[in-house]
């Protein structure tokens, strides 16, 4: 084992902090890229769902105002022609048919408005989330990262109950009588936008109740705090 004395462990500490720095802000990176990808595609799609409806709808009125022309058109025809009644009511009951044809889609057409613009209120909030997410890690790699030494480590699991990316936070200078032992929680963000506390090492009996805080809360930083406050007096004991 290394000894503390060694006059290249500062610069080795130093550049390996570095490169951990260094990971986290390329994982941050990719994040809003990913996500600003996604935002762009959706806007490509919803203008493109939009033009296509406005279009339907132009269509639509087109057809119409020809519909009622030709109804104009049929009626002074029934004075002229009486014996051609049967001919003109079977053209009227189509015309009924393409009028409730039209309700139709423009009903449908309402419907995929709505949809489409519930769909883009949840991205929009979805991303918000993921902003003040993001600045609650940025916050939280500040204060235990480079003051405490926290390491944060991204994981992918593809298990059922934890498939997604997750985040590890390992804990040292834990235990005095041995700094260097790993103290680690696990968490990631469920499927409705909410951390998810996946597991520690050691076990920690208290962690539903540090999770259900963190759910009031939304603060990581303080249940980072809370969480080495925990493993601290487990070595106590």
């Amino acid at each position: 084992m290394m000894s503390i004395t060694d006059p290249n462990m500062s610069d080795r500490f130093t550049s390996a902090m570095e490169e951990i720095h260094n990971k986290q802000l390329k994982t941050y990176a990719d994040i809003i890229d990913t996500t600003a990808d996604l935002a762009q595609s959706h806007k490509h799609f919803v203008n493109s769902a939009l033009d296509t409806c406005l279009k339907k709808c132009k269509d639509d009125d087109i057809l119409f105002e020809t519909i009622q022309t030709f109804k104009k058109d049929l009626e002074q025809k029934n004075v002229v022609l009486k014996e051609k009644r049967h001919a003109i009511s079977e053209v009227m009951s189509e015309i009924q048919e393409k009028e409730m044809q039209k309700e139709d889609i423009i009903q449908k057409i309402e419907k995929l408005k709505e949809e489409q613009k519930k769909r883009k209120e949840l991205i929009e909030s979805q991303n918000k989330a993921n902003k003040d997410r993001l600045k609650n890690l940025q916050k939280a790699r500040l204060i235990f990262q480079d003051h405490l030494g926290l390491e944060i480590r991204t994981i992918f699991s593809k298990t059922q109950l934890v498939k997604g990316e997750k985040l590890q936070f390992v804990f040292r200078n834990i235990n005095p009588s041995d700094p260097d032992s790993a103290y680690v929680i696990t968490m990631g963000i469920n499927e409705s936008g909410s951390y998810q506390i996946v597991s520690s090492d050691p076990v920690l009996e208290c962690l539903p109740v540090l999770e259900s805080r963190l759910l009031e809360t939304n603060n990581l930083s303080a249940f980072l705090a809370n969480v080495r406050k925990e493993f601290i007096s487990q070595t106590r004991r």
